[in-house]
């Protein structure tokens, strides 16, 4: 729309809005006439008045800065925190997540990947950059709810997906279990002393089990008191995921700490099958003769049999070199110890490399050379117990897998801070372990698509840049409309959004 003077024979100049986005010439509004040039100039001021409150035009004067500034902020309504939302809401959606429908549920997953805080900094988290208001009470409502009702479903969407991405091959599962200590004195029904995976003994702690598939998915999880021994967590949480699912074959794999004769029998009599880190030092003399007997070279490996199963033995000249390294580091660690007197018969015991202390009369120690001569015979040499038909490296590599279940608790520790805790009810502290699980779904599937888009952006520096990703909203100051623009202000942040196809 534009401003049209015409001029009559009288002399007389009337002022019209004229459209002409049809094609042709139309008089939208005639806003008068005159003879005065000086009402002529006011009539055409108030055309394009008219104008401006149809249109929702604002026209700033480039000739002056801060006139410009000032209508520019006087439009804007609001700036929110969308990268986030943008970049893993969209995976939480695409894993399935999105079916729970809690916007808190969601809320709570993302920020956890982002900013792992406590319950209530993540409400604060979330007025700050997304205007969202939540109170204590509707927090911590909503997590009974999640311990209560959705737990299962949290797992059964995590393992549908899974299953998807891994075009339907369940064959194997990877089990392990970590501690997690709370910074308090007093125990419970959950919350129990036992043996620490982080050397806080004195601390009450949780055992948490986790399953994970192969390239560490997490399938299940469960949570057990602090005092339980490890491996009596495995059969527990492997059998609820079989039965879940209906799975008739499973190869279950998990490190030496979980092997127990009755754990192996267990796995039998269920008709699993299994590759799990055998514990050669502790095996009968017979087979420890047997095993240091042999002459492996690097990368070779043989098999014993064993009352129906299979004991792979490999040996590797880098497992011989840490193995070495790893002593030699204890061995001085202990020897400062002595000189500087802190070790003492009542404070020992034969954990780690205290083993190769030898006591003798009441306070005098020293280190026992022959101990250490029996220990290097067995550097580089490891061993399996497996009840497979699959040939010695291709259990080997698939028990090499194990690392990636290691990976995901310390994610979950460092990057998405499981702990510390802030919560003592039970059933909040299994809501927790649920968000976070969830969390790590999220980022192991952010994981996942940046290596399948072949990216070089780390997943660290992928949600860093979403968290600078901001959506501006303005209010037109006549028809009151909002406008919501996407800044993508870097390179950074325009490659990321090509990639993964928002703002677009």
């Amino acid at each position: 729309m534009y401003i049209r003077k015409i001029k009559n024979s009288n002399g007389k100049t009337y002022v019209q809005v004229i459209d002409k986005s049809s094609g042709k010439y139309k008089v939208i509004k005639s806003m008068g006439g005159s003879v005065h040039s000086k009402q002529v100039a006011d009539l055409v001021e108030q055309g394009q008045q008219w104008i401006k409150r149809q249109t929702g035009r604002l026209d700033f004067d480039f000739t002056n800065e801060e006139q410009l500034f000032e209508k520019v902020f006087n439009c804007i309504d609001r700036l929110e925190l969308r990268g986030l939302e943008l970049l893993l809401g969209k995976i939480f959606d695409e894993i399935g997540f999105n079916k729970i429908k809690d916007d808190i549920f969601r809320q709570l997953v993302i920020y956890r990947i982002a900013f792992p805080k406590s319950k209530l900094k993540t409400t604060e988290y979330l007025y700050r950059y997304q205007h969202i208001d939540w109170n204590e009470d509707r927090l911590y409502r909503y997590m009974d709810k999640l311990h209560f009702t959705q737990k299962e479903k949290v797992q059964q969407i995590s393992y549908a997906h899974t299953l998807q991405i891994l075009g339907n091959d369940m064959c194997m599962a990877f089990y392990d279990v970590t501690t997690l200590y709370f910074e308090i004195d007093d125990e419970d029904e959950l919350r129990r002393t036992g043996f620490s995976k982080e050397g806080k003994h004195q601390n009450p702690q949780i055992v948490l089990g986790l399953l994970v598939s192969k390239n560490g998915y997490p399938l299940a999880y469960d949570i057990f008191e602090g005092n339980k021994f490890e491996g009596h967590t495995m059969l527990p949480v492997i059998e609820a995921f079989r039965e879940r699912y209906g799975l008739d074959k499973l190869v279950i794999i998990a490190d030496s700490g979980l092997m127990s004769k009755n754990n192996i029998e267990q796995l039998q009599q269920k008709h699993y099958e299994f590759i799990i880190g055998a514990r050669i030092k502790n095996e009968t003399l017979e087979i420890q003769n047997r095993i240091l007997s042999l002459q492996l070279k690097n990368g070779q490996s043989t098999t014993i049999n064993k009352g129906g199963l299979k004991l792979i033995i490999t040996y590797t000249d880098s497992r011989a070199k840490k193995d070495s390294y790893n002593r030699e580091k204890g061995i001085r660690k202990l020897e400062k110890q002595i000189g500087k007197g802190k070790l003492t018969k009542a404070a020992i015991n034969k954990r780690g490399y205290n083993k190769f202390l030898k006591m003798e009369g009441e306070i005098n120690l020293s280190i026992d050379s022959e101990k250490i001569k029996q220990d290097s015979c067995w550097d580089g040499l490891k061993g399996y117990i497996t009840n497979t038909t699959l040939s010695n490296d291709e259990a080997i590599e698939n028990y090499r897998q194990l690392w990636h279940i290691e990976k995901a608790f310390r994610i979950s520790k460092t990057e998405l801070k499981v702990r510390p805790i802030y919560h003592r009810l039970p059933r909040r502290i299994e809501a927790h372990i649920c968000l976070s699980f969830a969390a790590y779904k999220v980022y192991k599937e952010l994981e996942r698509q940046l290596i399948e888009k072949k990216s070089s952006i780390s997943i660290t520096k992928a949600i860093e840049i979403a968290e600078n990703i901001f959506e501006i909203q303005m209010e037109t100051p006549f028809t009151k409309e909002k406008i919501k623009r996407l800044l993508l202000l870097t390179d950074e942040q325009k490659l990321l959004a090509q990639m993964f196809n928002f703002g677009c």
